[in-house]
């Protein structure tokens, strides 16, 4: 009986030590708060910026970004490379970092799936074609096919 309350107790300071975790609101009422403990945000005349925040359920996020010129576009683009963490409510630790630019959003983080590689007989077929690829054989005029 006494291990029971010993482990009880321990589970529960174990618990209480969760300290900068993710702390899901179940059901969130109007007006319930989430404090905001830092933010920054800050806007240049040269158009980079950057902004960050951390909330007191431990979520925090930042990015920055700036204008870059983009090979045979008349248009700068913005770049920017950011992140953002939490925990999932089932524990897990969530970090993500990302890049988005003229390729798109480019996310990278332990919990993002990640393709099976190619298996090898499929690779050697892949690599063949691309080496013997079919000859251009002419239009017929007229023809559908």
């Amino acid at each position: 009986m006494n291990f029971v309350v010993i482990l009880v107790a321990a589970v529960s300071c174990v618990a209480a030590q969760g300290g900068n975790r993710y702390r899901p609101v179940p059901n969130p009422s109007p007006g319930q708060h989430i404090g905001i403990l830092r933010q920054q945000s800050d806007i240049n005349p040269d158009g980079s910026y950057q902004w960050s925040y951390e909330t007191e359920n431990g979520i925090s996020a930042q990015e920055q970004g700036q204008l870059k010129n983009v090979p045979n576009s008349p248009e700068p683009a913005i770049e920017a490379q950011g992140g953002f963490q939490y925990t999932a409510p089932d524990g897990t630790p969530i970090q993500l970092s990302y890049v988005a630019n003229e390729n798109g959003f480019q996310p990278q983080g332990a919990h993002l799936p990640v393709a099976p590689p190619i298996p090898e007989a499929i690779a050697r077929a892949l690599d063949w074609i691309a080496a013997h690829p079919e000859p251009q054989q002419p239009q017929r005029p007229g023809g559908r096919f």
